[in-house]
């Protein structure tokens, strides 16, 4: 049995990266969220942040989509 190494490193590489900048984004959208709660207890509005945590939540499920996509094979045609 031989393993491609390089192949493998670059999938780990891959998969890791991707998993970091889901969760930092998704942390960007709860950030966000918390920031118009306190915009909206100080009497400003907040709508802002509301569309920037909307958003990083659609690029989070963006990702998701593109995932199970890239997995099932059925929607490739």
């Amino acid at each position: 049995m031989n393993l491609d190494w390089n192949a493998f490193g670059e999938v780990a590489g891959v998969s890791v990266g991707a998993t970091v900048a889901v969760v930092t984004v998704f942390a960007l959208g709860v950030l966000a969220l918390s920031q118009r709660e306190t915009a909206r207890e100080s009497g400003r509005g907040g709508g802002s942040a509301l569309t920037a945590a909307g958003l990083c939540f659609l690029a989070c499920a963006a990702a998701v989509v593109y995932g199970l996509y890239l997995i099932i094979p059925g929607f490739h045609g």
